[in-house]
């Protein structure tokens, strides 16, 4: 070990580049659907010892905050451009329109979420010593740059490097205490400290620490999943996963628009398996209604005569709303909650939308150069002002997030707005068969854990599920299924203690990773000295 972290240590040029670019994308396998976990532990390790040759102690000043972000940049463009290269999928289905964009899509985002990473490296530079201290250093600063991510230009936190650490139930459960934004600076610190057994200064130390990091992570998830008291129910909701499986470019001819809709009402009608009671809840994906409901009250009469005395459809639909004579209408991508006589008792509206996919950030200057929303509405999509929690006639609360507001923990309100149940309707049939169906279906699932709630997760083509407070699949349609899948579960009364305060955790981890990164480099110092 020692031998090679030497060798990485003294590369340069083009060598250390690519060893960098290499290091992030092997660090892309341990998400969604590889999940090979171990891969993190080759990444961070071999970052840590391109660090080391970057801020060697001749290397002072800016020559070393210049050299050590580019490592960070190239590392974060080799992680992100092999876990997000399947969005060039979604450009590929009006290739004549949009093919121009794929570079931009596929490279281009990737080289712009990169930019924090080789923050985080810079950051970290800052305080860079030998030892455990340095590992702190990165941990601190890779926490620091996700969470920034999270809510600059909107935010996009897809992938963040705490999900690494959590492909399977046993290894989800510390993010109901923590969050994972508090998960990825002590995920940061676990994958790089095998990085201290090429050097030796300080690594007993440090991999104690992260061995007992590791283990308070495995060994709160057991304790969750089979020591922990069962909390019990006070309510049981039967509901109906529709997942029709449309293929997205059909969907966007819009030539079948009837087609598609008798689809639906054929998989809601089917009856249920046999010893499975009737489903209360029917759930439609993201935007499957393929018309403005509210200007077809055949299209909604027809729904009341599939559903039986008593259900619920809930639906993704657009919603239009108008604005007086000689105005576009607004346009939002909605949930619509429908009963048994085909009216609509409630709606709520899209809060977090989706850049250049429904609408265009910076309207003003990028119509201009010809850039559109792939979602193809005048105006585009408008965003809600708040997001409006539903409340079936039984009585349970619904918190709805429509596709990728799942992927923002900060969406979802402290005490979940009363609602016991979260509810997430999406479509990633606009990816194909893609890791990215696979990643997007992590994130939504460990908001059921952050939560302590179930989750009900519908996609028109993707993964569908019905998720419990653990992460575990109840009931669910892989990628590719076309079918309704019933589940019965349990719900139990939502209290704010539910809710843990992840906020504060992040600040407290993040500041405990600082100081162990500062006083280490302060040691350092009057080593040196």
């Amino acid at each position: 070990m020692q031998a090679l972290a030497a060798r990485i240590l003294l590369m340069w040029g083009l060598r250390r580049a690519g060893l960098a670019v290499l290091a992030g994308a092997i660090g892309a396998l341990a998400l969604p659907p590889f999940d090979i976990f171990a891969s993190m532990f080759i990444s961070f390790t071999l970052l840590v010892w391109l660090l080391d040759g970057a801020t060697g102690n001749a290397d002072t000043g800016r020559a070393g905050l210049s050299s050590s972000f580019w490592t960070g940049w190239l590392f974060g463009l080799g992680y992100f451009v092999c876990g997000l290269w399947w969005l060039g999928n979604a450009l590929l289905l009006e290739a004549d329109e949009f093919a121009w964009a794929i570079p931009l899509a596929v490279l281009g985002l990737p080289a712009v979420l990169a930019i924090f990473y080789g923050l985080a490296t810079m950051l970290a530079r800052l305080v860079w010593s030998d030892g455990m201290g340095r590992i702190a250093a990165l941990a601190a600063a890779f926490g620091f740059a996700e969470w920034l991510r999270s809510f600059v230009a909107t935010g996009f936190p897809w992938n963040a490097i705490g999900y690494a650490a959590m492909p399977v139930p046993l290894m989800m459960q510390s993010s109901h205490v923590l969050g994972v934004l508090a998960i990825t600076p002590l995920a940061v610190f676990v994958f790089a400290a095998p990085a201290l057994l090429g050097t030796r200064r300080g690594a007993w130390p440090g991999l104690l620490l992260a061995a007992s990091l590791l283990s308070a992570h495995l060994g709160y998830g057991a304790y969750r999943l089979y020591v922990a008291p069962v909390v019990p129910t006070d309510k049981t909701l039967t509901v109906r996963l529709v997942q029709p499986s449309i293929d997205q470019s059909q969907k966007m001819e819009n030539t079948d628009r009837i087609g598609i809709f008798e689809k639906h009402l054929a998989l809601t009608a089917a009856a249920p398996e046999e010893g499975k009671p009737r489903p209360d809840v029917i759930v439609w994906p993201e935007t499957s209604v393929p018309f403005i409901l509210t200007e077809n009250p055949d299209a909604l009469a027809r729904i009341g005569d599939v559903l039986e005395e008593g259900q619920i459809l809930l639906t993704g639909a657009v919603r239009a709303e108008e604005r007086g004579a000689g105005q576009m209408p607004l346009y939002y991508n909605s949930v619509y909650m429908i009963d048994d006589e085909g009216q609509i008792l409630a709606a709520s509206d899209k809060v977090h939308l989706t850049p250049f996919g429904e609408y265009v950030p910076y309207e003003g200057l990028l119509r201009e150069f010809g850039i559109e929303e792939l979602i193809s509405l005048p105006g585009g999509f408008t965003a809600a002002s708040s997001r409006t929690p539903l409340t079936l006639p039984s009585g349970i609360g619904l918190y709805p997030l429509i596709c990728y507001e799942a992927i923002f923990p900060a969406e979802i309100a402290p005490d979940l707005a009363g609602a016991s149940v979260i509810l997430n309707v999406t479509n990633d049939a606009w990816f194909g068969a893609t890791p990215g169906p696979y990643q997007h279906f992590l994130q939504a699932r460990l908001r059921a854990v952050e939560t302590g709630v179930p989750l009900i997760r519908v996609a028109n083509n993707g993964i569908s599920a019905v998720i419990d407070p653990h992460g575990r699949v109840i009931e669910g349609l892989s990628l590719d299924a076309v079918g309704a899948a019933d589940s019965t579960f349990g719900i139990e009364s939502v209290s704010e203690k539910n809710i843990h305060n992840h906020n504060l955790n992040f600040w407290l981890v993040l500041v405990f990773m600082s100081l162990l990164a500062v006083v280490s480099s302060l040691g350092f110092i009057r080593r040196t000295n």
